[in-house]
């Protein structure tokens, strides 16, 4: 555990949190969450480069807070663009035994 930074472990509860509160709360149709999930780690690793160049922020710890949230909250609306898995199953080719 000490090789672990706790900024690591303070973003991380963060995105969780707030990819949670981004699922709930904004106004979009039905929506899946692992998209939401992937825009506000996207969000979040935005706001920590906003911080890794030294512009102004609110820190929580090592973790760079207010431009964070915003950078999640503006990529929102682009989850429905992040690709899944479809949940059709495959059909086996013209070589499959059975």
């Amino acid at each position: 555990m000490k090789y672990i930074p706790p900024g690591l472990i303070v973003a991380l509860l963060l995105i969780l949190i707030a990819s949670q509160l981004f699922f709930a709360v904004l106004p979009f149709r039905r929506r899946a969450y692992i998209p939401v999930l992937v825009m506000t780690a996207l969000g979040f690793a935005l706001g920590q480069a906003w911080d890794y160049l030294g512009l102004p922020s609110l820190r929580l710890g090592q973790a760079n807070l207010l431009p964070a949230l915003g950078f999640a909250l503006l990529l929102q609306p682009l989850a429905r663009f992040v690709p899944r898995p479809s949940r059709e199953p495959r059909e086996p080719g013209p070589n499959a035994r059975t």
